[in-house]
C-alpha cells in the first residue's frame, strides 16, 4: 500500500507554492468545488515531480469544523488514491459554494463523488 500515501512531499505547504496554482487558470468546476492546477509540468529540480495537493476550504461556506475537517479528509483521500495516476503538477481544490446542510454520511458521499469526478476530467 506504499503507492497509496500521503507523504509531505505530496502536499502545498507556503502561500507562494498557493499562489502560483491560483495564477494559473481554473481547470475545472463543479457544484461544490474547482480544481485548480499548475500551468505547465515542473522543469527544476527543486520543483515537485509528483502530484501535489492544497486545499481552500472557506469558513464562509463551512460554517462548523466538523464539516470542513470532514471535507478536507475526503478530499486528502480521494487524492491519496489517484496520486501516482496524476500528472506531476499542483493541485488545489477550493469550495467555492456553502456545504448542504445533510447528515456527515451524506456529506462524505457527495464530497466524495464530486472530486472523484474532477480528477477524472484532468485525464
Amino acid at each position: 500500500m506504499s503507492s497509496a500515501n500521503y507523504p509531505k512531499e505530496a502536499r502545498l505547504h507556503s502561500p507562494s507554492e498557493f499562489a502560483a496554482v491560483f495564477t494559473a487558470r481554473r481547470v475545472f468546476r463543479g457544484a461544490l468545488f474547482s480544481l485548480h492546477q499548475s500551468k505547465t509540468k515542473p522543469t527544476l529540480e527543486t520543483e515537485p515531480v509528483c502530484a501535489r495537493l492544497g486545499l481552500v476550504i472557506a469558513k464562509r461556506y463551512a460554517a462548523r469544523a466538523v464539516t470542513r475537517n470532514t471535507i478536507k479528509r475526503v478530499a486528502r483521500e480521494a487524492f491519496r488514491h489517484r496520486r501516482t495516476s496524476l500528472p506531476a503538477r499542483d493541485y488545489i481544490i477550493r469550495l467555492h459554494a456553502s456545504a448542504p446542510l445533510c447528515s456527515l454520511t451524506q456529506l462524505r458521499q457527495q464530497v466524495r463523488q464530486e472530486i472523484d469526478l474532477l480528477f477524472d476530467r484532468i485525464h
